[in-house]
């Protein structure tokens, strides 16, 4: 049994007690002081607690560098936890020596393990060396009892995995009309298709650059090593992580927390020098309110298409406020993504001068920002997704607002299948679609030919310009492109579309670089912008640059719609962006680099005409983009995992996936593979309906396996830690790991390992998190994100609340975590791995490689387990797994027993053949008796169906006299 390690971590000059864990749970005692139940106790903690300024003691450049790195997680793109500077305190050199002498002699046993020839042959010299001494009579051979059990047979358990699938999986049912899977790309041996996985050459060579420059800087350094000690070269106190003097504690909130908590100050000079009712009056939307209005009166469907900066998103829903649309229910606007719901709602609150929370609010995961008074809701699609599993007709909306629709969101797709058929229902109810002009058309035949109504914008021509031959490397053609504008060009900003993070930096850095090497070249501003930069840095695109000086803005696809900037002139578009595409062999989301759609080329052009005449350069050729590239994007629909989606549309009582109408088909592929997948959760029964484990994961808005893992943590009365755990996994990464201090993090990152699982490190976290007293210092100083940590606890707090309204005991295990390493194990046993080599596995069931994550607590261990179960993988040089817990292969055996089964002696591929054939002949008949009872069902209902129609005869007497068929009594004359 694996111990779970306490370690006294330091507290920054508490009590020393405070040091070691504060929380000590009893097994039947779920209410800690120490806990996010007390600190919800002394009054409900607003979200706006999460900008407060920092603590006393904090130094203000590192809540900025935390600040900053929280956000570049917060929307998916989480880092992983830094140097030689050990933030936990005394006798660094002692334990550094210790620490070495222990990895060497793991490493040298992990060495001697990892050759079995060399072990076998030891073995067979040792047995003959015992052999020898007892036949000469040397040694004698005497029992010892040492007071321990023995183990069963002292050897490895195998398993063997079973193939099987539930009958309505056979490979012959139909669940989709697209058959064939949905490339990402329209033609896979295109110039755009390989240019686009080959990637920049440029940014692999600084990449490369940068990684020589590091190792040739950690090669030269002396100070920390073994050699370093005997010298006595002492590393120099760089301890910036920790808390400054007291003479530099004063500090001010993060930018963020100025923008969340002020009024929102206009960056243009028209913005600041106008009110916001006479800004209301100046948007394209606002000119034709009462045309709309009438539009919206006589349909009950429409589609409003408008541009970016239209006022489309705020000015609806004000627009039917006004008209009195809330008299008779909620007025609700949808958005794809969580914070521009909130950002949206800001505004609006502001423009109509009331609290937001009031009048206006807004609902993301998680978090409810609406109160009794709320008639104007803004929320994420996923957020009304659930909302009808509780309430199918939404009857408390009178109006529903679906913005940014073209987008083509996973939530978005479903939801416009579900509303479709509540609108069959409710004929009160009113929907309106708003999209980009290239999707109109198609939304409009959906819904049986709404009529569209276009809200004209302000736009002026653009000379579109292609590239004569094709370009390799985008981001030196980019490169080049700018600084070629910049020199022979009029004024006016510069905008340049990249694919991520990495691209825009490395674009940023040469165009600096190469800019200097020009003779007296003229000044211009290099800003890069991306949705994970945080709200400060982002702000300076829209700051006016000083009188002449060119901006040249380096920005993803969240420039295409998301943001409008004045002053672009030019556009330069690279012709790529990252998708999310996934694979549903591997079971793994990739982000991938695909060239964009032709639709994604026109919105790009188009953010050159904003404010005056402009120019697109392109990239690519006028071929590539006629030939090469799709009209639209690939839906998300078509390119993700479903499983949470199914999950859904099963629960809403959509039993045949083909009977829901989508606008765009998923995959074949995909479906049975989710479908699968919530078969080996126990979701769904061996027909394919939903059962009582699947109803209950239906209440938890988060991914299947995590929902599951709540549930069954009651069984295993361990439910207090995976609450913890699934809240920590439900948050970007809680470890900051800057790049210029990585091995100092990393160091930190270790004294909260426990060396048996990754879920119960992210325990340890949050357990001495609450225990120092949830303070910033504290997180600080060990390399951690407080604001991801007060995500967690907010979190887990709405994960509680579920639990409690669902009557679910809420129960610790105390010490024991070998409880929730098997409650883990229940929920992710399809996602078992068995090692192959030192940190390389093969997944049981589909035998793919993949490898421990370097920042895993598993992956120096020493002995790493035979068995492991992983949260998800993650592809980017190799297939990771992330967030890994080791398991035995007797609990995989017990919990996954349609899967696994331990191989016994004497057990052959005949043997092996009958258990497949025994478990296919007892669904056979669970599907038979299954049939039955539906052939049942529908007699006893034809025969009630009858009696109704058909009239009533009797007999008379044995003579047989017939009475007349009896004609029910007509009421109310």
């Amino acid at each position: 049994m694996s111990s779970f390690k306490r370690r006294k971590l330091d507290n920054d000059g508490d009590a020393e007690d405070d040091g070691h864990f504060a929380i000590r749970p009893s097994k039947h005692n779920s209410s800690h002081r120490d806990g996010p139940r007390h600190a919800q106790s002394q009054g409900p903690r607003p979200r706006q607690q999460e900008f407060d300024g920092p603590e006393p003691g904090v130094d203000a450049q590192d809540q900025t560098a935390l600040d900053r790195d929280w956000y570049l997680g917060d929307e998916g793109g989480a880092t992983l936890g830094d140097d030689s500077h050990n933030p936990f305190g005394d006798d660094a050199s002692w334990e550094d020596q210790q620490r070495e002498a222990a990895l060497l002699e793991k490493k040298m046993a992990a060495r001697a393990r990892g050759n079995p020839r060399a072990m076998q042959r030891q073995r067979e010299n040792d047995a003959w060396e015992t052999n020898r001494m007892l036949t000469s009579g040397v040694a004698q051979r005497r029992e010892l009892d040492t007071g321990f059990e023995d183990d069963e047979d002292g050897t490895r358990v195998h398993l063997l995995v079973h193939d099987l699938k539930p009958p309505f999986l056979d490979g012959k049912t139909i669940f989709t009309k697209q058959l064939e899977p949905v490339s990402a790309v329209r033609d896979p041996q295109s110039d755009m298709a390989v240019f686009s996985r080959k990637g920049s050459k440029v940014v692999s060579e600084r990449r490369q650059q940068k990684e020589r420059a590091k190792a040739a800087q950690e090669a030269t350094k002396v100070a920390g090593t073994a050699l370093g000690n005997v010298m006595g070269v002492k590393e120099e106190d760089t301890d910036s992580a920790g808390p400054e003097p007291a003479g530099q504690e004063e500090k001010g909130s993060s930018k963020f927390a100025e923008h969340m908590q002020k009024q929102s100050e206009g960056q243009s000079a028209f913005s600041r020098s106008k009110t916001l009712k006479e800004q209301r009056e100046y948007l394209p939307a606002f000119a034709v309110r009462e045309e709309l209005l009438r539009v919206i009166r006589d349909n009950q469907v429409i589609i409003v298409v408008g541009q970016t900066g239209s006022g489309k998103t705020t000015q609806l829903t004000q627009f039917l406020y006004e008209d009195g649309y809330a008299k008779h229910g909620l007025i609700g606007c949808t958005q794809p993504r969580r914070v521009a719901a909130m950002s949206v709602a800001k505004r609006v609150a502001e423009e109509m001068e009331v609290k937001l929370g009031g009048l206006v609010g807004y609902a993301i995961r998680f978090e409810d920002c609406t109160s009794k008074e709320t008639a104007i809701k803004y929320m994420t699609d996923g957020v009304l997704l659930r909302e009808s599993l509780v309430e199918a007709d939404l009857d408390k909306y009178s109006c529903i607002i679906m913005d940014e629709a073209h987008e083509r969101a996973l939530n978005t797709d479903v939801l416009m299948g579900l509303i479709k058929k509540v609108l069959a229902r409710r004929r009160d109810l009113k929907l309106i679609v708003t999209s980009a002009t290239m999707n109109a058309d198609r939304f409009s035949r959906f819904y049986g030919g709404a009529p569209e109504f276009f809200i004209p914008g302000r736009t002026f021509p653009v000379d579109i310009q292609y590239s004569r031959s094709p370009c390799e490397d985008y981001v030196d053609s980019a490169v080049r492109q700018v600084l070629a504008i910049h020199v022979s060009q009029g004024s006016g900003d510069i905008l340049v579309f990249m694919t991520g993070q990495e691209d825009i930096e490395c674009t940023c850095e040469l165009i600096d670089e190469r800019l200097k090497q020009l003779n007296d070249p003229p000044k211009l501003s290099i800003l890069p912008i991306y949705s994970q930069m945080p709200a400060d840095l982002q702000a300076k695109i829209f700051d006016r640059a000083p009188p002449g000086v060119r901006k040249v803005i380096v920005a993803t696809n969240i420039a295409e719609t998301s943001l409008t900037v004045d002053g672009i002139m030019y556009v330069v578009d690279s012709g790529f962006s990252k998708l999310k595409v996934y694979n549903p062999r591997m079971g793994m989301d990739t982000l991938q680099i695909t060239p964009i759609s032709q639709a994604n080329a026109s919105q790009r052009a188009g953010r050159a005409g904003r404010t005056g005449p402009g120019k697109a350069f392109h990239l690519y050729t006028e071929r590539a983009f006629r030939d090469e590239f799709y009209i639209q994007t690939i839906p998300e629909i078509q390119r993700t995992n479903l499983a949470n989606t199914v999950l859904l549309l099963k629960s809403l009582g959509v039993r045949d996936l083909l009977d829901f109408d989508f606008m765009d088909p998923p995959p074949q592929e995909t479906i049975s593979t989710s479908l699968f997948d919530l078969w080996a959760l126990g979701a769904l029964d061996n027909l394919g309906d939903l059962t009582e484990l699947g109803r209950q994961m239906t209440s938890f808005p988060m991914d299947p396996s995590m929902a599951k893992l709540v549930i069954t943590s009651c069984d295993y009365g361990c439910s207090e830690e995976i609450l913890t755990i699934v809240s920590m996994l439900s948050v970007p990464s809680v470890f900051y790991r800057p790049k210029e201090r990585m091995e100092e993090a990393d160091a930190a990152r270790e004294k909260f390992f426990d060396s048996s699982s990754d879920h119960l490190t992210l325990l340890h976290v949050y357990q001495q998190w609450a225990a120092n007293g949830r303070r910033d210092g504290w997180c600080v100083t060990h390399f951690l994100h407080p604001k991801a940590l007060r995500r967690a606890e907010e979190i887990r707090n709405q994960i509680r609340d579920i639990m409690v309204s669902n009557k679910m005991q809420l129960v610790s295990c105390g010490y024991d975590m070998e409880i929730v390493r098997l409650c883990i194990c229940s929920g992710y046993y399809h996602q078992a791995a068995k090692r192959k080599g030192l940190g390389e596995y093969l997944n049981l069931r589909t035998s793919v490689s993949m490898q421990l994550h370097p920042t895993s607590a598993l992956y120096n261990s020493g002995d790493p387990p035979d068995y492991v179960v992983y949260h998800e993988l993650i592809l980017t040089s190799k297939e990771y797994m992330s967030c890994v817990t080791a398991v035995d292969a007797t609990w995989l055996a017990d919990l996954g027993a349609v899967f696994y089964s331990v191989k016994q002696k004497g057990y052959n591929s005949k043997l092996k053949r009958t258990t497949e054939q025994e478990f296919n002949k007892k669904v056979e008949i669970e599907q038979q008796m299954a049939i039955d009872r539906e052939k049942a069902a529908a007699r006893a209902k034809e025969e009630e169906e009858k009696k109704v129609r058909k009239p009533t005869v009797k007999k008379a007497s044995a003579v047989g006299a017939v009475r007349k068929p009896i004609v029910p009594k007509r009421r109310g004359f």
